[in-house]
């Protein structure tokens, strides 16, 4: 599990963050593609 992965986690399950946001945390390389799912739901497509 990636260091800021309960981070992103939290702020997502409140509101504060969008899957975009998230997907920012994907391309900054603070949490994996496949913690996006497990985040969001969805499987991660990078952002064009």
């Amino acid at each position: 599990m990636s260091a800021k992965f309960n981070k992103v986690r939290e702020y997502y399950d409140n509101g504060l963050w969008s899957k975009s946001r998230v997907a920012d945390a994907v391309e900054k390389k603070w949490i994996t593609a496949e913690e996006y799912e497990t985040i969001t739901g969805e499987p991660y497509a990078k952002e064009a």
